[in-house]
């Protein structure tokens, strides 16, 4: 099955700004009906009130969220070579098109029958190829793209506040200057503290596998991963982070594997692995 989702723009226009997280939250279960390799497509409304479409999200992963977390329970996650973000400003209005679906959209104003639960609707394999087709020569969203999440973090961890800033201009991605200034002055200030305090907690030991490199070798070699990626909108803060071995730290980047809360597990598309020490989460 695939699911048709009405993005409202301001939450759009914000994520665009603080790193697209190929993934979305929702409080409607529908959202975990959807198989992993099927298309989550979205769209948005445009200042001109034209309705556009926005991205497609080819499901990799589906996911519990934290029963803290406030945008829904439900959270599934594309694939971050088959999405695709579309540049909206450069788009075809689709109104039309999704009042034939056979999804109640009859509303006068079309985002009035996309409210709440109802935001996220199932869609037949022929409005899917639809949405395909139309899609095809829609050009790409050039800010979509993912910073090198790896390498941002390490220099993040050692507080090289010019070496980020290197990175994300010679990346060239059109990020925001509020996000800009957060990767390149807050956060290797703040991640310096929450590495450290993450490392007094565990003493040195790999939340997953429970490594104890401290232990071996008398010095503490795990690393502090953010488990909401920094470059697609994570916090900095200690709820969102994990002291993990280079092993464990390399696949979960390498695989781009979430973490489920339903039992704190990340998810590697073969298997999963659970989280066995937990003290702070």
């Amino acid at each position: 099955m695939s699911l048709l989702y009405y993005w409202r723009s301001d939450n759009y226009f914000r994520d665009l700004d603080f790193g697209l997280g190929y993934h979305l939250n929702h409080s409607n279960p529908i959202l975990h009906n959807i198989e992993i390799g099927d298309s989550l497509w979205a769209f948005t409304r445009l200042k001109n009130k034209m309705y556009v479409l926005a991205c497609e999200m080819v499901i990799k992963s589906k996911t519990f969220n934290s029963p803290k977390f406030r945008y829904g329970k439900y959270r599934v996650w594309g694939d971050l070579e088959k999405s695709r973000y579309f540049d909206v400003n450069e788009n075809i209005s689709i109104e039309q098109v999704i009042r034939t679906f056979d999804i109640n959209a009859k509303a006068k104003v079309l985002g009035q029958s996309f409210q709440g639960l109802a935001s996220v609707k199932q869609i037949n394999f022929l409005e899917n190829q639809i949405l395909t087709k139309l899609s095809q020569k829609l050009r790409r969203e050039p800010r979509a793209k993912i910073l090198p999440e790896e390498q941002l973090e390490a220099e993040i961890i050692l507080g090289n506040s010019e070496l980020v800033q290197e990175l994300v201009k010679s990346e060239g991605y059109g990020i925001s200057e509020k996000r800009r200034e957060y990767l390149y002055k807050n956060a290797p200030k703040r991640n310096a503290s929450l590495a450290k305090e993450l490392n007094r907690i565990y003493k040195g030991q790999c939340q997953i596998c429970g490594w104890q490199s401290l232990e071996i070798y008398g010095v503490s070699l795990c690393e502090a991963h953010h488990i909401q990626w920094l470059s697609r909108g994570g916090e900095d803060e200690l709820e969102n982070m994990i002291s993990i071995c280079p092993n464990h730290h390399t696949a979960i980047h390498k695989l781009d594997a979430p973490l489920d809360y339903k039992d704190y597990s990340f998810d590697f598309g073969r298997f999963k692995e659970k989280i066995i020490i937990n003290s702070h989460l």
